[in-house]
């Protein structure tokens, strides 16, 4: 019980934490359209990916323990559904889905994370969705099931730009499952596109899951192999990296049971993998643990991109006032000059002298002004426009960029800089942004330390805590539920 509290209330702390300090910034200088809380204020999220006969809809039953996701081998749902923990009238009740709520509902009730997801339009809320079920495995986490990706879908085709809401939610999601199938080891092009460009550019790599699901339907030892084989090389490839990334094993008990009936031989082999699908599960059951380093992960990240996004903005202002400075120092001289002349002017014209009892001083006073009010009117605004233009060619010049990390840190928020700035063009108070990066650097620095003390302290409660978090009972290989974290 202690455990649960501590945790629960330091969970609450940093959503406060992003409420009180972050959000405010966010939302005023354009960083983000919604709150950031709103994208961390509810429970953890496991997000599915995969080509259309990954196998998505039987894991995500085989989990739940109940068939709630129509499956087949041709694409059987078009929509992204969220799959939660809905209480059922009876202990007795059997598995089954309680709720169904449908987009509109999900994007506009605050009680969910999805309002980020209102800009995609009507098109994609009509293929959005909210299930409720009374299985167990749901009790601390959510499951986000997808469209099948495909080879020739098009955004038109779709009517509605899928690789935006993945990222979107990927961003959302403590843990992503990507699923592949033994009949298609190679990817197909939004698989690639989703791999390659959104996924690695909204998540981080170790939330990222790869999983060969399926395996069952493999003929034997020899064809998993080589499966396996050909995967590793796919992904190399798509991702980039020289290094092969895990790959997870898995697959339904119950169409393996039914396929050694048929053929026991075939299937043989299934028996030695028990281990990789019961980690495939453990790890999904895991996000609750997840998320609370994913909220300091969240912290750490939008304090320092904001951080580094006030900061060139107060460079940008600095300098334009130094610029502004020496300009005027340039009109007020000439204007001194050009005053100067007219009086000495005056004072040696017979006209003058005969005519205007006027004081010398007022007529090179007068001249002073006039050249400062047309120095204002014109020269001034020419010089603030080629300012502006000259900074946005060189914005990568306003912040100090010496370590990989804060490249990195910039690229994530260079665009939103350019924009405000191109929007505002100095037209806002230094003064409120140099208390607005006091704020947000002392969460970036004293905030974001003491978050990760106070993860180590949960992380040796839990050491000392001989109380397990989730336990398999490897006989029928069912999840056995703890207190929710």
């Amino acid at each position: 019980m202690y455990r649960e509290n501590y945790i629960n209330s330091l969970r609450t702390e940093m959503v406060d934490l992003v409420r009180v300090y972050l959000s405010p910034v966010a939302l005023k200088y354009g960083y983000s359209d919604v709150p950031l809380e709103t994208t961390i204020k509810w429970r953890p999220m496991v997000l599915i990916l995969g080509n259309y006969s990954s196998g998505k809809s039987t894991l995500i039953n085989e989990f739940l323990g109940a068939d709630i996701q129509a499956v087949g081998q041709a694409p059987t749902d078009d929509s992204f559904t969220i799959i939660t923990f809905g209480e059922s009238v009876s202990t007795d009740t059997p598995i089954d889905t309680t709720e169904v709520r449908d987009g509109k509902f999900l994007l506009n009730d605050p009680e969910y994370p999805f309002e980020i997801l209102k800009k995609h339009g009507h098109r994609f809320a009509s293929h959005f969705r909210l299930k409720k079920v009374n299985s167990p495995f749901l009790r601390n986490l959510a499951l986000i099931d997808t469209p099948g990706m495909l080879d020739s879908i098009t955004e038109r085709d779709r009517g509605y730009n899928y690789q935006d809401v993945i990222g979107d939610l990927a961003q959302l999601a403590d843990l992503v499952l990507v699923l592949f199938d033994p009949h298609k080891a190679g990817t197909v092009r939004e698989a690639h596109t989703s791999l390659r460009e959104t996924i690695s550019a909204r998540t981080f790599e170790d939330r990222v899951l790869f999983v060969l699901n399926r395996i069952d339907e493999c003929a034997s030892l020899a064809d998993l192999l080589q499966v396996y084989g050909t995967l590793c090389w796919n992904l190399s490839q798509i991702t980039g990296r020289k290094d092969i990334p895990t790959i997870n094993l898995t697959y339904s008990s119950r169409a393996a049971n039914a396929a050694q009936a048929r053929d026991p031989e075939s299937t043989s082999f299934l028996y030695h993998l028990q281990n990789q699908r019961k980690m495939v599960k453990k790890s999904v059951l895991e996000a609750p643990q997840r998320r609370l380093d994913n909220l300091a992960t969240f912290i750490e990240t939008h304090s320092e991109r904001l951080d580094h996004f006030l900061e060139a903005l107060i460079n940008y202002r600095v300098r334009l006032r130094k610029y502004r400075f020496r300009f005027w120092v340039g009109g007020t001289a000439a204007g001194i000059v050009l005053g100067g002349i007219a009086a000495t002017v005056a004072v040696h014209t017979e006209r003058f002298g005969q005519i205007m009892d006027a004081p010398v001083l007022g007529i090179g006073i007068t001249v002073f002004l006039f050249v400062l009010i047309a120095w204002k009117l014109l020269p001034v605004r020419i010089m603030e426009r080629l300012y502006h233009r000259k900074q946005m060619r060189h914005i990568d010049q306003l912040i100090p960029l010496g370590s990989q990390t804060r490249k990195d840190s910039w690229q994530a928020v260079r665009g939103l800089v350019a924009e405000y700035l191109s929007r505002k063009k100095g037209g806002f108070s230094l003064a409120e942004v140099k208390n607005e990066y006091k704020s947000i650097h002392k969460v970036y620095i004293e905030g974001t330390r003491e978050v990760r003390v106070a993860l180590n302290e949960v992380s040796d409660i839990m050491k000392n805590d001989p109380e397990e978090k989730y336990s398999f009972d490897d006989e029928n290989d069912s999840c056995q539920t703890a207190s929710p974290l």
